[in-house]
């Protein structure tokens, strides 16, 4: 399993999350995600760019998509994130070859879009073919060639002002934040534009 994901994606040591609170095994009723956290939970990819979630992680990202996607949060169990703090979650309620469906919880636009691939094909296909789409690579490295840092584990590059409030989608809008803190303001300020449309 994610055999090619694991030839195109690096770990990165200096950036994973510290190994001896990891590999907690959470429970599950669907194999392939268990074998996902029990094996890569914890470890950051290609200089920050994705991460898998370590078992801390599932408890903020929940709590996030419990106050932001309200619709999602009995449906959808999440497993990584990208530097953007954009939430990578299967959702029961869409198949594809069978399995539940990807869809990506964005933080900075708080839309939630349906990504056509199952567990299996989204590391495989999407992220090694599509990873401008998947995870804005493209932005990520116009932020690191103007000096941004490399993200840890527990951070994220965070919109500085969502674009649904108004901010825009450059550079200078963004920074270094922690992720449990981007994801708790961010699944606020969505909540609170939801209530007022």
């Amino acid at each position: 399993m994610l055999d090619r994901f694991e030839t195109h994606f690096r770990r990165d040591a200096a950036l994973s999350h510290p190994k001896d609170r990891l590999r907690v095994v959470h429970q599950t009723d669907d194999p392939l995600l268990q074998d996902l956290l029990h094996r890569l939970g914890g470890d950051s990819f290609n200089g920050g760019l994705y991460r898998v979630m370590a078992t801390s992680e599932l408890q903020w990202a929940g709590e996030f998509v419990a106050r932001a996607f309200p619709s999602f949060s009995r449906r959808v169990r999440s497993f990584g994130y990208d530097w953007l703090g954009r939430i990578f979650s299967l959702d029961s309620a869409r198949k594809e070859d069978g399995l539940s469906a990807v869809v990506m919880l964005e933080p900075g636009t708080g839309e939630a879009l349906e990504i056509p691939c199952n567990l299996l094909t989204f590391h495989d296909d999407e992220l090694i073919h599509h990873a401008e789409e998947a995870l804005a690579a493209g932005f990520y490295a116009q932020w690191l060639d103007e000096g941004g840092a490399m993200p840890r584990y527990d951070q994220c590059v965070g919109y500085k002002r969502p674009l649904y409030l108004g901010g825009n989608d450059g550079v200078e809008n963004v920074e270094l934040s922690d992720l449990d803190v981007h994801w708790s303001l961010s699944g606020q300020l969505i909540e609170k534009t939801l209530r007022m449309t």
